[in-house]
C-alpha cells in the first residue's frame, strides 16, 4: 500500500476524531487535528487525480486556518 493511501486512512479517522473533539472537548483543538487531517490526505487526491476533492479540502483548510488565526 503506498504511503499516501495510509496517509489518506490516518487522515480519515483524524477528521472523525477532530469532529468528536470539536463537538465535546476543545474547539481550537479539534480544529487543529482537522488542519492536520485535512493535509496529509491532499497527497492521495492529487495523485488519483480527485480534484473535486482536493478543492473541497483546500476550501476546509481555509476555513480551519481562519478559526486558528482568529481565536
Amino acid at each position: 500500500m503506498p504511503i499516501d493511501s495510509k496517509a489518506r486512512v490516518l487522515g480519515s479517522v483524524g477528521v472523525i476524531t477532530a469532529y468528536f473533539i470539536i463537538l465535546h472537548v476543545n474547539i481550537l483543538l479539534g480544529v487543529s487535528i482537522q488542519l492536520i487531517a485535512d493535509l496529509i490526505s491532499v497527497p492521495y487526491f492529487v495523485r488519483t487525480r480527485a480534484w473535486d476533492v482536493v478543492i473541497m479540502l483546500s476550501f476546509l483548510l481555509v476555513i480551519s486556518l481562519s478559526k486558528l488565526t482568529t481565536s
